[in-house]
């Protein structure tokens, strides 16, 4: 029975969490067996005791019910905290008698998109812990007994927690754009709790997302802020994505501020406090951070892109802040170190209100390069990482030095290209940055030019 529910589903076992279409890769069947599978791995750990939440999608409340069943056959109890941003699951986990969760959710993906993000012990799984998932339930290695299960109410918790941590010095005029995910929820909540006058954008919830993909790291969906901060004349705008756990920013001139250049206020935020603490970064971020983090008497990390993979390295390195260009923030000073956009823009508020310049001025005296964001490059799922493993090791790219550490970045005495395959989505990720158009240019070319004699059907993003 196993082998017939695993056929042609190894995809969704990526390399941070689990997610497919619904009722092609993710079915009720499924989803009971990953059930199992992680309740017998949370024992094996010494947990008994499993937290779940979901987001706001429409086949959320049949699956949830699946991941129950399989969670309780194994023999574990089940705690459900509802409807409410993965950072509430992460934070329950953190302060009710269980460190192990699983949140229902496809974050950013299209509608017909779920999957599950999975904490066992206080570690987020990844990588080869989630493909151990896979083997157990190919094998059928499940535990097996009669778990309970009750319903918490977390989310007022959550919320004291932050309000008694973050203080405003003075109100901000916000705007907050949800995109119908799961963040709508507490959102608006919290930033009117911090003394902010909000103005709410497509914060109901509504698993159709029918105003645009809740998803702040494609410029197109922040379109709509933009034109709100302007009409409003709002101090600032803030994007959530669909399980709340990353965070966009426009300011009051309407310009977008990557997270990348977030993480250098945030960086010297904390550096003020704590002199020579360690920063994470991925490889898709600015080349002008490490510089900005060792003046600011700080040291610095490059590493590869994946919440759970940041997650993971920053608890092995003590890192006090780890950050990565989609918009996954962690902050371990004063917080847990978990992803959390809500926290994220609690945090970037309280910076804010202590400065008598506008967002716009406060960013503007931050280093910048001419940059582009995410660039998506379409590639069969099955193909992308056999792609990329033959990329990085035929490409050359003379007078510059090469990172492999998660796909390969080139990096040029004026500038950087990246090219990685994208963990969640059938695509190349492309970045590229340098000191000017010219070089930007080039670096583009020279990137295009590498992918196109190795597949010349490739309909290049820039």
């Amino acid at each position: 029975m196993q082998d017939v529910l695993l056929n042609n589903t190894k995809s969704i076992f990526r390399a941070y969490d689990i997610r497919g279409i619904v009722n092609e890769t993710i079915t009720p069947a499924l989803i009971t067996l990953l059930g199992k599978a992680i309740g017998s791995a949370a024992q094996e750990q010494g947990e008994k005791t499993i937290i779940t939440a979901r987001d706001g999608r429409l086949s959320g409340p049949l699956l949830i019910k699946a991941l129950h069943q399989g969670l309780q056959d194994s023999g574990c109890d089940v705690i459900d905290i509802g409807q409410v941003p993965s950072p509430v699951l992460y934070f329950a986990t953190r302060t009710l008698n269980s460190s192990s969760g699983v949140m229902l959710t496809a974050s950013h993906n299209p509608a017909n998109y779920n999957g599950l993000k999975i904490i066992l012990a206080g570690k987020s799984l990844s990588e080869n812990m989630i493909t151990a998932l896979y083997t157990r339930i190919q094998e059928g290695s499940f535990k097996l007994g009669k778990g309970g299960y009750k319903e918490i109410d977390i989310q007022e918790g959550y919320l004291n927690r932050i309000t008694k941590d973050i203080y405003l010095e003075r109100c901000l005029r916000v705007v907050v754009d949800c995109g119908n995910g799961i963040a709508g929820v507490l959102a608006p909540k919290l930033l009117r709790r911090l003394g902010c006058e909000v103005i709410e954008l497509f914060c109901e919830v509504d698993g159709h997302f029918p105003h645009h993909h809740p998803d702040p790291s494609v410029p197109e969906n922040l379109n709509d802020l933009i034109h709100a901060v302007k009409h409003y004349k709002a101090d600032l705008g803030l994007a959530l994505d669909g399980d709340g756990d990353r965070l966009g920013v426009v300011t009051d001139q309407g310009e977008i501020i990557w997270p990348d250049r977030q993480l250098m206020l945030y960086a010297k935020d904390i550096l003020s406090r704590n002199s020579g603490a360690l920063i994470i970064y991925d490889v898709k971020s600015t080349g002008h951070l490490a510089k900005f983090i060792k003046e600011k008497g700080g040291c610095s990390l490059m590493w590869k892109t994946g919440h759970s993979i940041i997650k993971s390295k920053l608890e092995e390195t003590n890192a006090l802040l780890a950050g990565e260009m989609s918009g996954h923030i962690f902050f371990k000073e004063r917080w847990y170190g978990f992803d959390d956009g809500l926290y994220t823009a609690a945090r970037l508020l309280e910076i804010l209100a202590k400065e008598n310049q506008t967002s716009s001025e406060v960013f503007a005296a931050l280093p910048n390069g001419i940059n582009t964001p995410e660039l998506k490059l379409a590639i069969p799922e099955e193909e992308k990482f056999s792609f990329m493993e033959s990329f990085q090791n035929e490409v050359e790219f003379p007078n510059s030095s090469i990172s492999k550490i998660d796909g390969i970045r080139v990096e040029f005495d004026d500038g950087w290209g990246l090219v990685r395959a994208s963990n969640t989505s059938p695509y190349l990720i492309l970045r590229f940055e340098a000191n000017t158009n010219e070089a930007l240019k080039r670096i583009q070319i020279l990137f295009g030019n590498a992918l196109l004699a190795r597949n010349p059907r490739f309909k290049l993003p820039f």
